[in-house]
């Protein structure tokens, strides 16, 4: 997948088929709205396009106004992001700055100047709740009225929607479906459900990214640990997960783990690190080959498959090594219940 950051480059394809969208955490939803495009996009000879923004429109308006609760928790990193629209086979990604010159276009300007001049769509798929231009004034009805006029087909692709889960002892609902979007992914995450979460995102919830150096308070701790930037400050999800870690085994098995995602609040604010949000991952089992320096500068993709508890504060450090031992023994005790199950099921589907 190509990506630009504008859409002033001679590599950018002169004419795409087109979908708009902020794509956090590239849902189920999202992977459906995708695999449509791609597909009228082959049927028209097009390149499949997706055009997003960053920071988000919220985080712009949020800034703007002083009022750091517009905007959302972010999902996912942009590195995320990216990753997802590639696997989704999108052909190639454009990032618009969402700034004030942005952010003032009226509707009429953003449809000929972004979509007509700057990518020259062609075919254009939104969603059926698309607002876009200053104020949100402009809607499906317009964008279409305008391609009639300009010379470009508009789709529109309706909510996708998932059972909801039943709850044991109760009928179903009279509306049994729950509309995704990236709103239920955060709400599943803010309240710990990784299973609910994964089951809306398709896959289980992961981040991404360099392993960079930290305080090395893991070693004092006889802890290793990776410590990963998660760039936004305000995350989706947070505190201490059972985790499963991909890039550091030749064979490329993945590896245990237990994470703390946060701020990591038992820290001095001398922490190399200080202040800024952390995925602080420790492997049950560290591959030997890699030995004591082998992880930095890696990429790494860390699963949050279970959640054990909220970030703690501890009194000193000989108090945090004994939460973090408990939390190393819980995470165990997941893994080798989820085995059990595991080998309960397979014994039951041959029988």
């Amino acid at each position: 997948m190509k990506i630009f950051r504008g859409f002033r480059h001679p590599d950018l394809a002169p004419a795409c088929a087109l979908t708009i969208g902020n794509f956090d955490g590239v849902h189920r939803g999202h992977q459906a709205m995708l695999a449509l495009l791609r597909n009228e996009a082959r049927n028209r000879g097009l390149p499949a396009c997706a055009l997003t923004f960053e920071p988000h429109p919220r985080d712009f308006f949020a800034e703007k106004f002083s009022r750091p609760e517009l905007a959302p928790a972010r999902i996912a990193t942009l590195r995320d992001k990216l990753c997802e629209l590639a696997a989704a086979g999108i052909d190639q990604t454009v990032i618009l700055p969402f700034n004030e010159a942005l952010a003032s276009l009226s509707p009429e300007a953003f449809i000929r100047q972004v979509l007509v001049d700057g990518l020259g769509a062609q075919y254009v798929l939104v969603g059926d709740d698309f607002r876009f231009g200053a104020r949100r004034a402009g809607d499906y009805a317009m964008l279409d009225a305008a391609g009639r006029t300009l010379g470009f087909e508009v789709s529109r692709m309706n909510s996708y929607e998932v059972p909801r889960p039943a709850t044991p002892g109760q009928a179903l609902p009279a509306d049994p479906g729950i509309r995704v979007s990236s709103t239920e992914v955060r709400e599943a995450l803010a309240r710990g459900d990784m299973a609910e979460a994964a089951r809306l995102l398709g896959r289980p919830y992961t981040i991404s990214g360099h392993v960079v150096h930290g305080r090395k308070l893991g070693r004092e701790l006889g802890i290793r640990t990776l410590n990963q930037r998660f760039a936004h400050w305000k995350p989706a999800a947070s505190g201490i997960f059972v985790v499963r870690v991909h890039g550091l085994t030749a064979d490329g098995s993945p590896l245990p783990g237990v994470a703390n995602m946060g701020v990591r609040p038992s820290l001095d604010p001398h922490d190399v690190n200080g202040g800024r949000v952390l995925l602080e991952t420790h492997c049950l089992e560290w591959p030997a080959a890699l030995g004591p320096e082998g992880a930095y500068g890696k990429i790494v993709r860390v699963e949050l498959l279970h959640k054990l508890h909220e970030e703690r504060r501890y009194d000193g450090l000989e108090a945090l090594q004994q939460g973090i031992a408990q939390d190393c023994a819980d995470a165990r005790d997941w893994f080798a219940s989820r085995h059990s199950e595991t080998r309960r099921q397979t014994t039951r589907d041959r029988i």
